[in-house]
């Protein structure tokens, strides 16, 4: 998966994923957050277009090519 269109979720270090494994309480799950749920919405949706336009622009590229 791409740095982009991840906004919303959790990207842990390996230390971090590691220590997931003995989580049983869920104690360090830490999201992306915003103020409201539009404000998250926005910015993902944004990031996601970002991803699929680089996408296309990677394939018209490659087709010329």
């Amino acid at each position: 998966m791409s740095d982009e269109s991840t906004f919303l979720f959790a990207r842990p270090s390996f230390i971090e994923g590691i220590s997931r494994v003995m989580d049983f309480g869920a104690n360090l799950q830490i999201y992306n957050d915003c103020a409201t749920g539009e404000d998250a919405d926005t910015m993902a949706l944004q990031e996601d277009w970002e991803a699929i336009g680089g996408d296309i622009s990677s394939a018209v590229r490659e087709y010329e090519q």
